[in-house]
């Protein structure tokens, strides 16, 4: 059911490679709720994914940037802002990828040079979207941004590798940068998902386990990319106009939770 909470609203949606990604559920959501925009993704990423299907379905235009160059950035608000005739309401970057993770690397074996290219890509890539954007003052008063965390930025989560310290990074890029646009009444937050078998997701060793887990410990269960693109929506309307520098669990109690009665009765299971 639509409420037409963006009615009139234009954006940028970075990240959506096929039906499984949480950018895509946000771009179908954003589309059912009055807005236009304009979708994004490395020119990689998008020779993988069906971005173009999306596209067609949303009546977005899509124009191909490498998140982490200053160059290709500047151009793709220039012709978003071209495209969608006028200033953005709102972006959300949905970015993340680590080639130690791609390549199997331990932890305690870091490719340095990699570790970097991690930081760049999923963390650095959201400070310089929002500089570029004001740089360029393709900002409405009352924009709303948003980047999708996991709670492996304030715990330790085995096999997250090198992404936890860049969703550490990006959650406090999010302070940051909140901060500084607060005075034009732009808002900036991150959700920390619960989480979620996205095609990034998949590519973790043992994130299943990690799904698994967090769903006996959640007391309302896993929140799906489906419910994480609700939520994000909101964040884009004016029905939150005063929540800005916010790291916001979507994790269905998670990060709140201890143990859980399942939890529990599962060990006692075994016995």
């Amino acid at each position: 059911m639509a409420y037409n909470l963006l009615k009139g609203k234009k954006g940028i949606i970075f990240g959506a490679l096929d039906s499984n990604s949480i950018a895509w559920k946000v771009a179908e959501k954003a589309h059912e709720e009055g807005a236009s925009f304009t979708l994004t993704n490395a020119p990689i990423a998008m020779r993988m994914g069906e971005i173009n299907k999306l596209a067609e379905k949303c009546s977005a235009v899509v124009i191909p940037a490498d998140a982490t160059s200053l160059e290709d950035l500047e151009n793709l608000f220039t012709k978003s802002l071209e495209a969608l005739g006028g200033k953005v309401d709102f972006i959300l970057h949905s970015i993340g990828m680590s080639p130690n993770v791609r390549k199997g690397k331990d932890y305690g074996d870091l490719n340095y040079e990699w570790f970097l290219k991690t930081i760049d890509i999923s963390a650095l890539s959201f400070h310089k979207i929002m500089q570029i954007a004001e740089k360029k003052d393709a900002l409405n008063e009352g924009a709303s941004i948003v980047a999708l965390s996991y709670i492996a930025a304030q715990k330790a989560v085995p096999g997250y590798n090198d992404m936890a310290e860049a969703k550490a990074a990006l959650e406090s890029i999010a302070r940051s940068y909140g901060l500084r646009l607060g005075p034009k009444k732009i808002r900036v937050n991150t959700v920390s998902q619960s989480p979620t078998m996205t095609t990034a997701g998949k590519g973790i060793s043992g994130f299943d386990v990690f799904v698994d887990f967090a769903e006996k410990l959640s007391p309302l269960g896993n929140a799906s990319a489906e419910e994480c693109a609700d939520y994000v929506i909101t964040l884009f309307s004016d029905l939150t106009k005063k929540v800005t520098m916010q790291n916001l669990f979507h994790d269905g109690g998670f990060s709140c939770t201890a143990i859980s009665d399942e939890f529990i009765q599962s060990f006692y299971n075994k016995k």
